[in-house]
């Protein structure tokens, strides 16, 4: 039985446009804990944003998602095999992968069932990665507004496995070997119109479009304006990543 929770399919051009890309110090970092660099499994890709930076490390980069939609929209490359599939059932050979990473994803899935499928897939030694972001914290007097938007006009509206996120995976169950990893960070320049744009992939905001029968981003695009700068000001903005890493 599929324990999939679909909150992405339904704006997935949007997603793959909008959504930020992870620092290639990552990528490297996870390849360098790795004893062979022949295949990567990347559960849960979405459209690919994780995809793209494993493909330099490995000849070889599976990439599935359950969303057929998400698969649709990801970026073609000569060294990625794009797959419709769930992460509990990978499709993949036994002791096949090098390295297996989750982006943004964990908390959506049945673990128990997943970790099985790691175990299986896994080859002896290889390494396992989860890892996500939580709320960006905008400069200055913008990320009072911000918050409020964040916890009490959205809160409400995100699905109850937010709160992983919001404790950067500490409390996810991980029953592997764990590796400190070191400080990793999404470093973007972004216009506020960018920003909106990304916050528009955001799984509440679409449930309270839902709900309420409105867009509630135009309001905080107007209060974030007058305190933002010139229009087309892009702004130096960061979110650290948290790194579960594990043989």
């Amino acid at each position: 039985m599929s324990t999939f929770k679909d909150h992405f399919s339904s704006a997935s051009g949007r997603y793959a446009a909008f959504r930020p890309n992870y620092p290639a110090t990552l990528y490297s970092w996870l390849a360098g804990l790795c004893a062979e660099h022949d295949t990567a499994w990347d559960c849960a890709t979405g459209s690919g944003q994780a995809t793209q930076g494993l493909a330099p490390h490995f000849r070889h980069v599976v990439a599935t998602d359950a969303s057929a939609e998400q698969i649709r929209h990801a970026m073609p490359h000569p060294g990625i095999d794009y797959r419709v599939a769930p992460a509990e059932a990978s499709g993949l050979a036994d002791h096949s992968a090098d390295l297996i990473t989750v982006a943004q994803a964990a908390h959506w899935f049945d673990l128990p069932r997943f970790y099985a499928e790691v175990a299986r897939v896994l080859k002896p030694g290889g390494v396992i990665a989860l890892w996500g972001y939580g709320r960006m914290v905008l400069p200055g007097e913008l990320d009072a507004p911000f918050q409020r938007f964040y916890e009490e006009i959205v809160g409400p509206y995100w699905p109850p496995e937010r709160a992983l996120i919001d404790d950067a995976y500490k409390g996810l169950l991980f029953p592997f070997d764990e590796i400190a990893a070191p400080p990793f960070a999404i470093q973007v320049e972004w216009t506020l119109s960018r920003l909106v744009a990304y916050l528009s992939t955001w799984s509440a905001v679409k449930r309270y479009q839902g709900a309420q029968g409105h867009d509630p981003l135009p309001a905080l695009a107007a209060e974030l304006g007058p305190l933002w700068g010139a229009p087309d000001a892009a702004l130096h903005l960061s979110w650290p990543l948290f790194v579960r890493v594990g043989h």
